[in-house]
């Protein structure tokens, strides 16, 4: 989830998110490489030598991260604790994440919604 949030600032290159993150090379290789397998991210040349690359979202990868901003805010809600980090727009003002119906831009009414397996 860090490495999809980080990628959907900027480009991510692999130095940048091994610092961001404090993860082992080897750990963080195989991550990004389950997440270009998984379509969320794309792999691009950015030098050729020496032979460098940057990480950027997908058009799926750009939908997840709404998702992600939801569970950091509920997250925070819950269990912030003074300093985490927030969602802001392009003028700096924070922004509550919030998950709506796509057809009526309500929020979702979990009291009255149903999960319904689709008939075979």
């Amino acid at each position: 989830m860090l490495i999809l949030r980080d990628a959907s600032q900027n480009p991510l290159r692999f130095e940048q998110a091994r610092a961001n993150l404090g993860i082992a090379p080897n750990i963080l290789t195989r991550r990004l490489t389950t997440l270009i397998e998984d379509g969320l991210l794309e792999k691009r040349a950015y030098s050729t030598r020496p032979p460098r690359f940057e990480y950027v979202l997908t058009d799926k990868g750009a939908d997840v991260v709404p998702i992600l901003m939801a569970i950091g805010a509920w997250g925070r809600k819950y269990h912030g604790e003074g300093g985490t980090s927030h969602v802001v727009d392009e003028s700096g003002t924070p922004i509550e994440p919030l998950v709506v119906d796509a057809r009526t831009g309500k929020p979702l009414p979990l009291r009255s919604m149903r999960i319904v397996d689709p008939k075979p």
